[in-house]
């Protein structure tokens, strides 16, 4: 017998086993965290104090993790600044960071935790994912020395970078990433001089991860998913609701269906910052997701996922988003139309007057079509179609194209595109699409108590979003809440901090 043909019931025997594990599905979880916060000082605490808190809130995080595990979970996310919250000017986080070395050094800080100098944080979170046997994903702080022959290099002589980390089931680090969009308010870090397309493979699937603020823009986080090809994004968020359009659990799984990739996405809970907001997202929908603004406790979350959400049997077909509405005449627009503010951006709305029918909206170049039908037209409630076409400036400068229907907050029109929580008008039917300039739409439906619809409505291949059951619960908001990348203005040099 040749030796080659000797080898070969091995490798038969290898490629088998590599195949038995590689999975079709995984159990996937998230937590969100109601972070113990430090109290808030302009100068840097004892090496040790930073130390006692951050172990206060890896006590809360293990617990989670421990849990996890033993419900069988391969992977969970915890927040962004979830392990020492967010109360910081440069000086005053200085004590929490550690030096996070690149993955690419083999590095288990749970059987070598000196290898790169004092790590206590990464000792903890690799101890946690080895114990348990179970991928944890953290956000901690990074710290990079540099100097004069750097002109980028802060005058304090080093780098400061909100750092999202990935240990394996063994307790190695197999990612690291350095948050690319900052936002208001994170002075205490800077942003890293190129975007990073961070990505590991597991054998339940291809991951990437990215932060927060990170999402409503291209890099890093469409390039994860459209050159990179990634099947499930990793989300550490410390995310603030604004309604309509952008309450975490709705515009996170709203990005999940139009991106075609599963998100976990885990929140801090805070709800004097109206931050809560957690879930697992699949192209579909909401596997599971949690909205609690009554209490103050975190919480588990835990569902299924399909490994390779692409080749999945239930994903959806690529969408053409103006297809649909650049076939069709016009509605008629009732001449009614004026405008209302939602979230410093004017929108043009008009006023749904009849129980049913179709109407039409325009702004600029998008022009917004939806048919309708109430179950019943009550008095002490308005709903309004709305579009925006143009650059949103506050917090952020972005471009957007949206199309909305939306209940106001009063019958007084001028109150239209302010905050509700609370509807109690059904649509037996809805269908909204527009002349969208761009590819990338994130399709959103909320009903009364600032809940998501998993399952209840769909998207077509002409663009269309339309209700998939004729019985509805009362409904905040239908949104086509598009992006359109090309139109951002340039990032300016943001290393130079």
């Amino acid at each position: 017998m040749l030796p080659s043909q000797a080898l070969l019931p091995a490798v038969v025997f290898a490629l088998t086993a590599l195949q038995a594990l590689a999975s079709d599905t995984f159990l996937a979880a998230v937590y969100e965290h109601a972070v113990i916060l430090p109290h808030p000082t302009q100068e840097p605490v004892p090496a040790s104090d930073a130390l006692a808190l951050m172990n206060r809130n890896m006590d809360v995080l293990e617990g989670a993790i421990k849990e996890a595990a033993q419900q069988g979970a391969h992977i969970i996310v915890t927040p962004e600044d979830g392990i020492y919250g967010w109360r910081f000017t440069r000086e005053s986080i200085y004590p929490y960071l550690e030096d996070i070395p690149d993955p690419a050094v083999d590095w288990i800080p749970c059987t070598d935790p000196s290898r790169f100098g004092p790590a206590p944080v990464q000792e903890r979170l690799s101890c946690m994912a080895r114990n348990n046997s179970i991928y944890v994903v953290a956000n901690i702080g990074d710290k990079k020395p540099c100097d004069s022959s750097d002109p980028s290099c802060p005058r304090d002589g080093r780098y400061h970078y909100n750092t999202d980390v990935v240990f394996d089931a063994q307790g190695k680090l197999v990612a690291r990433y350095h948050k690319y969009n900052l936002f208001l308010g994170e002075s205490q870090f800077n942003y890293p001089k190129e975007p990073e397309a961070v990505t590991f493979e597991t054998p339940f699937g291809k991951f990437g991860i990215f932060t927060c603020f990170d999402i409503l823009f291209y890099e890093p986080a469409v390039v994860l998913v459209n050159k990179m090809q990634v099947d499930t994004v990793l989300f550490p968020t410390a995310w603030m609701n604004v309604l309509p359009f952008l309450t975490a659990i709705e515009f996170h799984s709203a990005w999940a269906m139009g991106m075609g990739v599963n998100v976990l996405a885990a929140n801090t809970h805070n709800t004097s910052m109206e931050m809560t907001g957690s879930g697992i997202y699949a192209p579909t929908g909401a596997r599971t997701y949690s909205y609690n603004m009554k209490t103050e406790d975190g919480h588990l979350l835990i569902a299924e996922l399909d490994a390779h959400p692409r080749l999945s049997p239930a994903s959806l077909p690529a969408v053409s988003w103006n297809s649909y509405a650049l076939s069709v005449e016009r509605f008629s627009q009732n001449g009614h139309e004026f405008t209302g503010i939602i979230f410093e951006d004017p929108f043009t709305f008009t006023e749904l007057t009849k129980p049913g029918g179709n109407s039409t909206v325009c702004q600029k170049d998008l022009c917004c079509h939806l048919s309708y039908k109430m179950a019943e037209k009550r008095d002490d409630e308005v709903y309004v179609l709305g579009a925006f076409d143009g650059l949103h400036v506050f917090e952020g400068q972005y471009y957007l194209q949206i199309c909305t229907l939306l209940k106001c907050p009063s019958t007084n029109l001028s109150t239209c595109g302010q905050p509700v929580e609370t509807a109690q008008t059904k649509f037996e039917m809805f269908s909204l699409s527009g002349t969208f300039g761009t590819s990338y739409i994130f399709p959103e439906v909320l009903y009364s108590g600032v809940q998501l619809a998993p399952g209840e409505f769909e998207v077509l291949a002409d663009g269309r979003l339309r209700n998939r059951h004729t019985k509805s619960k009362p409904v905040l908001s239908v949104t086509l809440f598009g992006r359109w990348y090309e139109k951002d203005p340039p990032s300016t040099d943001q290393a130079s901090a």
